[in-house]
């Protein structure tokens, strides 16, 4: 399975967003860009509006682990769907089961997620899954596997993942039984806040 595997928190520093939890020491610390000839510290180059479209296509691209091609799929998917399609675009994104587990508060990033995904630790529906793009729906549910349960991961899953603070609207998760329904659809509000969808909808719309 193709992944991207550059430092979460080298791409962070790219972005200066925080993709990742151990990301957000990294840019408090050092803020320039990442490479051997950004010596100024804090310095970023005034950006054209091309600029601004890509950095925020890759922000997100990179923050939901998505590669090129799968990305762009994504948007042009969105684009055939009823709605604005930024907003079509992060619905597709949250919706997919990796993004799910980590919003249930099972793994402390979409990363860690997708591992846990792709390997085979829950069943969606009553049968075993490794694909971490599965899209959900209202009335799906994620079980983590019987086997995966006396994995030392989910018997101190409190201390690797604590659960979150508020679930979205859209997820119900039962961390004594290890379950994750979905109940809904996301909305705009419940996707990531610092998000500027418009810009990535005109980086494709060149």
């Amino acid at each position: 399975m193709a992944r991207d595997t550059q430092s979460i928190v080298k791409m962070s520093r790219r972005e200066g967003y925080a993709l990742h939890p151990k990301a957000h020491k990294a840019l408090a610390k050092r803020t320039a860009l990442p490479g051997a000839n950004n010596t100024s510290r804090g310095y970023r180059a005034k950006a054209s509006q091309y600029s601004l479209q890509l950095r925020e296509k890759q922000k997100v691209k990179r923050l939901y682990g998505l590669l090129e091609k799968q990305f762009s799929n994504l948007m042009k998917e969105a684009g055939r769907k009823q709605g604005e399609a930024g907003v079509m675009l992060l619905q597709l994104l949250e919706q997919r089961a990796d993004n799910a587990v980590y919003r249930a508060g099972f793994a402390p990033s979409r990363r860690a997620a997708r591992q846990l995904m792709s390997h085979g630790h829950f069943m969606l529906n009553g049968r075993r899954v490794n694909i971490p793009s599965i899209r959900m729906k209202a009335g799906d549910e994620l079980v983590v596997r019987p086997h995966s349960v006396k994995t030392e991961y989910f018997k101190q899953l409190d201390d690797v993942s604590p659960a979150p603070s508020a679930l979205p609207g859209w997820i119900k998760a039962d961390r004594k039984k290890l379950t994750i329904t979905i109940t809904g659809l996301p909305t705009r509000e419940e996707a990531e806040p610092d998000i500027n969808e418009q810009l990535i909808v005109e980086y494709y719309s060149r």
